[in-house]
Formats: structure tokens, sequence, C-alpha cells
């Protein structure tokens, strides 16, 4: 036990060498754009919830939300959570064509479009993501946008393989260099893993994690799956609101089985894509996150592409009530 202490010990002081210094408090907002599967699981609920709680405090501002699964019913999900939160504004964005196309086998999706919408909608009834990628970032100051994707990375090699077109002159990997300032990613395992985000569409993983132009921060498989969230809102939320009823019904049935509460993959991924990340987590930077043709990873410690990791800092419950409390936020 001894040892394994020392170790530990040892292994955040050699690396505190290359942690990412504390960074200031932004001046105004986050301007954030979403890229959500919202589907295989309803983390991504908790997600889009906790990211909305911050906007109505004044710390970011949700520009578009993109959906990244090619499930009929995941656009309009989204556009649910944006009505709900009394943002019907806010651009919605259908995956593009190849992305991965996956449902939950409880179907929460098709019950809450059904139960939630005015208008029964499906993918076809938005523009593809690559299209508001491109019109909203070709409306930011440069370097202003954080982007953060909690699925595959199916429309963000879209939008580097994009052309010109009547937002901008630049290709899709210019107009992300020159507006975004940094990608904060629910993906991967440290220092290595073969996990969903990545592995259920390697082509495109692999193509955007070596070819994106700026600073990448990941949120790991190894993170989430600590932090237990969801009966809180499940069971003290409004009952029959969105987030409220998603939580309960899925929490009862979820890969036929019933739990107290769920992972909490993507909420930190949001949490950090808005506020400090070394507030709740070390952060390891100075390396490169290798994603190998099947989409499996590895960290590789000795090349600087400007990745960063998160560590666990604090005991899972402490990030878990944080995020539980924020998960309770709703509209006035």
């Amino acid at each position: 036990m001894r040892q394994l202490r020392f170790g530990i010990l040892a292994f955040y002081l050699f690396f505190g060498f290359q942690m990412i210094g504390c960074a200031q408090k932004p001046a105004g907002p986050v301007k954030i754009i979403f890229d959500s599967d919202m589907g295989p699981d309803f983390d991504d609920v908790g997600a889009i919830t906790i990211l909305h709680a911050l906007a109505a405090k004044g710390e970011c501002e949700i520009l578009a939300t993109m959906a990244c699964d090619g499930y009929p019913y995941i656009a309009p999900t989204m556009e649910v959570f944006n009505r709900f939160f009394g943002h019907p504004e806010i651009p919605v964005g259908a995956a593009v064509a190849g992305s991965p196309d996956f449902s939950c086998p409880n179907h929460w999706n098709d019950s809450l479009v059904v139960k939630y919408l005015p208008k029964l909608k499906t993918n076809q009834d938005y523009p593809p993501a690559t299209e508001v990628y491109r019109k909203v970032l070709a409306a930011q100051k440069d370097q202003s946008v954080v982007i953060v994707t909690i699925g595959f990375l199916s429309n963000l090699e879209a939008l580097l393989n994009s052309g010109p077109d009547q937002f901008s002159k630049l290709s899709g990997k210019e107009l992300v260099s020159k507006k975004v300032k940094k990608w904060v990613a629910m993906a991967g395992g440290f220092p290595e893993g073969n996990e969903f985000n990545l592995n259920q569409h390697p082509k495109a993983s692999a193509y955007v994690i070596s070819n994106w132009p700026t600073p990448i921060l990941f949120s790991g498989f190894e993170i989430g799956v600590k932090i237990m969230t969801g009966n809180k809102v499940a069971t003290k939320g409004t009952k029959g609101s969105p987030v409220q009823w998603t939580y309960q019904y899925c929490l009862s049935n979820y890969e036929n089985r019933k739990s107290e509460n769920r992972n909490s993959w993507d909420h930190t991924a949001v949490l950090c894509a808005v506020r400090n990340p070394e507030d709740y987590f070390y952060v390891i930077g100075n390396g490169t996150l290798v994603c190998h043709p099947d989409g499996s990873n590895a960290w590789n410690p000795d090349m600087n592409s400007n990745h960063s990791f998160l560590v666990h800092k604090y005991p899972y419950q402490k990030i878990a009530d944080i995020l539980d409390d924020l998960m309770l936020y709703e509209p006035r």
C-alpha cells in the first residue's frame, strides 16, 4: 500500500511539470458549440442540462447544439431540451451522412419527442451539422469558440473537410483554426483505452484527432465512470419535466435493469468546457492522444500536439454533488 501511495505521488510530482497552469477567469461568457450523440446513453441529458444551467448563470452562451448520431430522433431530442430551457432559437444541426446510427433499447428518445415536441420531427427537419457549424463559426470573433463533443467525431470530420461556401471563403480546417479557441472531448481512455465515442467511427476519430488545429482537452472514460449522478433529479426534479422524466424512466429500465444512479461521462466534459478544469481535476498536458485505426487509443507523452487530459483530484462524490446540483436547474 505504501508503495502504491508513493507511486501515485511520484506520478503527480513527475507530471506536475507538464500540468497546464491555472487559466484566468474568462472575461465574458464562454461561447459554446455542443455536439452530442444524445441517444445510445442518457448521460447526455445531464450534460445538456448542466450546459443550460451554466448559461443561465451567465457563464456561457450556447451558440448551437449538434447531433452526431444518425438515429432519426436525435436532433429533435436536442430541440426538446432547448425548448424546455427557454431557448428554442438555438440552432440544431443534424448528423452528417455516414454517422453511426444508434438508438437506446428502451427508446427513450422516441418517447421524449412524442411527449414534448409540439410537432413530430426527425433529423431530416434540421440542416446538416456542417452547415450549422460553418454558419455559426463564421459569425464569431477569432479564437473565441469552445467546441465540446460528447459523442462521435463524424461532424468534426465533415467540418474539417468542408470547403468554402456562402458563410466563409475559408476551408473547414482554416475556419476552425481561425475561430475555435479549444475543443473539449469526452473521448478515449488514459493512458490507453478503447472507448465507444472513438471506436464506433474510427476513421473519423483518427482523422480528426490527428488533424485538429487547436488545443484539445480530453475527459476519458475513467473519469465519468467513477462519478455517479441522476437519482437526485429523478426524485427531486419537477415531475414531468423532460430532464426528470428521462432520468426516472431510464434509471428504472436502462439495459434491462434498475439503477440508483448513472455514470457521468458527458457531464465532466461540459463542466470543463465552461469552467476552469483545474478547479475540479488535475490536467495533464504536453502530449498526444494517438488514435489507432480500430478506434483504440494511447497517450504519447513524448510528442506534444497540444493535447491534455483530466485526472481525478477529488473524491468522486464531491464532483457528483456539484453535477447533481447543476442538474436540478429548471427555467423560471
